[in-house]
C-alpha cells in the first residue's frame, strides 16, 4: 500500500500550485498525490511531476453534482470529469474519482430517496466508464453523501454495480462517512473489498453529548461543514475508526492501492503550519497501523 494525500486541504490554506504541493509531499514522506478540483490542472505540471518521479500521481478527483438542477452547471461538471479521464489516460494516472450525481427530485423535505436519481446517474456513469475503459483508467465513485452523490451506502453500491459491470468501475472508499451514518466500515470492506480501488483516510468524531441534544437531523450549515454540529471530521487517529482493524480488513481483501489522507479536520486547520502538521500526524498514525 502507498500513503498519499488529497490536495484540497493545501488549497484551503493558500497553496494551490501543483508542483509546490508535490515537492512538499515528497519531502515529508508521502509517496502519492491525489489531485483535487481546486488545484489548477496544467498538463505541463503533471508531465513534469511524472517525469521527475519523486512522488506518484495516482488519482485525479472531481466530485461535483453532474445531475444538478442548474443545467449549465451540470454540463460543465460533466466536461470537467471527462477532461480528467482524458488527462489521466495521457499521463498514465490510473484512477479518476467522482460522485454519482443526485437529481433535485430525490428530495422531499428532510426525506431523501436516492433511487429516484439512479437511472439518470447510471446513464452518465456509463459514458464515463466507457471513456475510462478506452484509456486504461479506473473510474472510482466516492461514497460521500454530501457532494451530489447517491453512491453513499452499500445498498446503493449494489444498485450501481448491478447496472455497470466493468473492471474499470470501482469504489473510492471513505470510512469516515459510514461512521456518522451509523454504518459499519469494517463490514463494508469485508463485503466490497474486491470493489475498492482507492481509500480516503479520514476519521470521524461523534460528539455524543451534542447528538443527544440535537438528534441526527441537525446540520446547522446545511452542508458538509459540520464543525458545530454533532459530528466532525478528524485526521486519522483522532476519531472513532480503528485504523489497525480497517487496514487489516483491507489487506485481507487483497487491497494494495493508495491510502490517501483527506484532511478536513477543523482542529488542524486554519493555517499552513497546522494543515501541514495535521497531514503529517495522519501519515504517522496510518504508518503505525500498517
Amino acid at each position: 500500500m502507498k500513503l498519499g494525500f488529497l490536495t484540497n486541504v493545501m488549497v484551503s490554506c493558500g497553496i494551490s500550485d501543483l508542483k509546490t504541493i508535490a515537492a512538499w509531499g515528497a519531502e515529508n514522506g508521502f509517496a502519492d498525490l491525489e489531485v483535487g478540483p481546486t488545484v489548477p490542472l496544467h498538463e505541463e505540471d503533471v508531465a513534469q511531476i511524472r517525469e521527475e518521479g519523486r512522488i506518484d500521481l495516482s488519482a485525479l478527483i472531481f466530485c461535483r453534482n453532474f445531475l444538478s438542477g442548474n443545467a449549465e452547471q451540470a454540463e460543465e461538471f460533466k466536461k470537467q470529469i471527462i477532461r480528467r479521464i482524458e488527462i489521466a489516460g495521457r499521463y498514465h494516472i490510473p484512477k479518476v474519482l467522482c460522485s454519482t450525481g443526485v437529481a433535485p427530485d430525490s428530495f422531499d423535505g428532510p426525506r431523501f430517496d436516492p433511487r429516484k436519481s439512479l437511472d439518470r446517474s447510471v446513464e452518465f456513469l456509463k459514458v464515463m466508464v466507457a471513456k475510462a475503459e478506452d484509456l486504461g483508467v479506473t473510474l472510482c465513485v466516492e461514497n460521500c453523501p454530501l457532494m451530489g452523490n447517491i453512491g453513499f451506502a452499500p445498498f446503493m453500491w449494489d444498485e450501481l454495480f448491478s447496472r455497470i459491470d466493468s473492471p474499470n468501475f470501482k469504489l473510492a472508499f471513505d470510512p469516515s462517512h459510514l461512521v456518522w451514518q451509523m454504518m459499519d466500515p469494517y463490514q463494508a470492506v469485508h463485503d466490497y473489498g474486491s470493489r475498492i480501488a482507492h481509500v480516503h483516510a479520514k476519521d470521524t468524531e461523534i460528539l455524543w453529548e451534542e447528538l443527544r441534544r440535537t438528534g441526527i437531523l441537525y446540520c446547522p450549515k446545511g452542508s458538509e461543514d459540520t464543525s458545530d454540529g454533532w459530528w466532525r471530521y478528524r485526521v486519522p487517529g483522532l476519531g472513532q475508526i480503528d485504523w489497525k482493524k480497517l487496514i487489516d480488513r483491507l489487506r485481507e481483501a487483497g487491497f494494495d492501492g493508495t491510502i490517501s489522507i483527506e484532511h478536513e479536520d477543523p482542529v488542524w486547520g486554519g493555517s499552513q503550519e497546522k494543515v501541514k502538521e495535521g497531514l503529517i500526524r495522519g501519515l504517522h498514525h496510518i504508518q503505525s497501523c500498517m
